[in-house]
């Protein structure tokens, strides 16, 4: 998943291209289309001036290629954090949607009906669907979504960016994020070559044996047919091969991640040796890297804080949250910069991390990162008590049971006393008839 500014980066190098080439390059999704084969995200550009933007909406900068995901990720961070978002910004979201139940990355004007012109896309659409799902009041509009994403996917299983385009590992890992949330089946939601979801991720999928990132995800095959290794690609399809949604929780941790080929392969297992790939990765630094910008006078590598947030919720959704724990002190320490330059998406990816990690956003290396998410959007509907963490649920499930625990041993001693009671009264009955008689 990359971060908006960086996509907006993306198309403006391509906006001479054709349409169906910038709706590939352009959008801020776990599916950005840079070239097949080639890292995901690209360094941060500066920012745009302020514009004005409709009522309800999150961010300060053009929403053009991002308005929807931005929109989304946003909510989806403030649900995980027991924040409701306001109700302008549930219409606004809604307001995007088209009569198909697709949504584009944004329609300046609602008043007019989507066209054969409004450039929609399977990632605005996913993301979308996702917070829809987790608001529950807005059902129809859920399912409509689902339902155009469904009608779209490519007959190898998977989706790609937008309806039509070649089959990704980061649009179909979000898909199915989205078919989860929304309950649909996504194991056997079929294509018309009888392909699911999971066949066409493991498409994606670099064997372990590979003399370059064995157990990767690639973006797409190059032009030659080749899977390159891809962080991004790998976060989105070991997130996908689980069958989660953006927003997870962590899981009890198990042993570390190992790579292992398996005939057939699957979707766990490639999911299991995408993981292996990213702690690799990240134990070079700490943190995933992406390359520097063309002609850039520093050749060096540049962090990539929003690849490394993703992972670490790839890796604790998987049980490898141990392996995770250093990337998330990283990103802790030096991330809230990059999200304050960034915006509501950044912010959001952070929270995710945060949540999935049981790490408390509101105090995050010395940010409030849910303070700062609500100020960049209308004031929240209401704000909630602070969840617990992982750790404070199960204290207070073992002071439950404890407690439980106690109370049937009280219960047992009141009831061998109430026991006894009764058989002392017993035989004073019985002692007192054998006297009259």
């Amino acid at each position: 998943m990359t971060t908006v500014r960086r996509r907006v980066a993306r198309v403006a190098a391509a906006s001479a291209a054709a349409t169906a080439v910038l709706c590939v390059a352009a959008f801020p999704s776990p599916a950005s289309a840079a070239p097949a084969g080639t890292p995901a995200d690209t360094p941060a550009v500066p920012a745009a001036p302020p514009v004005e933007l409709p009522a309800g909406m999150y961010g300060t900068t053009d929403p053009t290629y991002d308005g929807v995901w931005r929109q989304s990720l946003a909510m989806l961070a403030q649900r995980a954090v027991n924040v409701m978002p306001a109700d302008s910004a549930v219409t606004w979201l809604l307001g995007q949607q088209c009569d198909s139940g697709a949504f584009p990355a944004y329609r300046p004007d609602t008043t007019k009906p989507c066209d054969a012109t409004t450039v929609v896309d399977t990632n605005s659409t996913a993301a979308a669907v996702q917070i829809l799902a987790a608001l529950t009041t807005h059902p129809d509009a859920m399912n409509n979504g689902l339902n155009w994403l469904t009608s779209v996917q490519n007959a190898d299983g998977g989706w790609g960016y937008s309806a039509g385009a070649p089959s990704d590992a980061n649009s179909t890992g979000l898909v199915i994020g989205a078919l989860a949330a929304g309950g649909a089946p996504v194991g056997t939601r079929l294509s018309t070559r009888d392909r699911s979801p999971y066949q066409a991720l493991n498409s994606f999928a670099i064997p372990c044996d590979a003399k370059e990132g064995g157990g990767a995800f690639a973006y797409q095959p190059d032009k030659s047919g080749a899977l390159l290794p891809n962080a991004d690609a790998t976060a989105a399809g070991l997130l996908g091969g689980i069958g989660k949604r953006m927003v997870t929780t962590g899981v009890e941790p198990g042993p570390a991640p190992v790579c292992q080929d398996l005939h057939p392969l699957t979707p766990e297992r490639a999911a299991r040796n995408g993981a292996s790939y990213l702690v690799k990765a990240l134990a070079k630094t700490g943190h995933l890297d992406q390359p520097p910008m063309p002609g850039a006078a520093d050749s060096a590598p540049l962090p990539d804080y929003g690849n490394t947030a993703d992972a670490v919720v790839a890796l604790t959704t998987a049980g490898y949250g141990e392996q995770a724990a250093a990337p998330m002190k990283w990103l802790e320490k030096n991330a809230a910069g990059w999200a304050k330059e960034n915006g509501p998406a950044a912010y959001a990816q952070l929270i995710f991390a945060a949540h999935t990690t049981s790490t408390d956003p509101r105090t995050f290396g010395g940010t409030d990162l849910v303070k700062a998410l609500n100020a960049t959007g209308p004031t929240p509907k209401w704000i909630g008590p602070k969840p617990l963490t992982t750790d404070e649920q199960q204290k207070v499930l073992a002071e439950q049971k404890a407690e439980k625990s106690s109370m049937s041993g009280n219960l047992w001693t009141m009831g061998i006393g109430m026991f006894v009671a009764l058989a002392i009264w017993a035989l004073y009955v019985l002692r007192a008839r054998r006297r009259r008689s």
